[in-house]
């Protein structure tokens, strides 16, 4: 973790074409694989709340358009079988409220961006596309 302080060191010590970036760093961000996918959804047009709470299943790292839950896992903190069953019996409960979850990995947010913004934009254009059907009691 670095305070506000040691950001202001680290942007200091940077040429200045790079010191905009600075703008788009959020404090509430717990990491920096978060970070990356906030920008990334920011690039699609979404609407992106960070550390967002939601009751019955907790705080998640990015809550996207009110419905897309975005959890970006690494080794350090999802290593053990325990953590995996907490996160899907979370994911359960985020699934009974209507809400959609998705778990990309550190590893492929910095090494294979690519592939997670494929993934996220496939997720926000299949919502967007399906027509929403209100379902009538007693029909098909």
């Amino acid at each position: 973790m670095v305070d506000e302080s040691g950001i202001a060191e680290v942007f200091a010590r940077l040429p200045v074409q790079y010191r905009a970036v600075r703008r788009l760093l959020d404090p509430r961000s717990e990491s920096g694989p978060e970070t990356i996918v906030r920008l990334m959804l920011r690039q699609l047009g979404c609407r992106v709340e960070v550390q967002a709470r939601i009751p019955g299943v907790g705080r998640v790292d990015l809550l996207v358009d009110g419905w897309l839950i975005v959890e970006c896992d690494s080794r350090a903190f999802h290593s053990d079988w325990q953590q995996h069953r907490e996160d899907r019996r979370r994911d359960a409960a985020a699934a009974t409220h209507g809400y959609v979850t998705i778990r990309p990995i550190a590893e492929d947010i910095l090494f294979h961006p690519e592939i997670v913004r494929a993934a996220l934009a496939g997720l926000l254009h299949g919502r967007s596309a399906r027509p929403r059907r209100r379902v009538v009691a007693g029909s098909r």
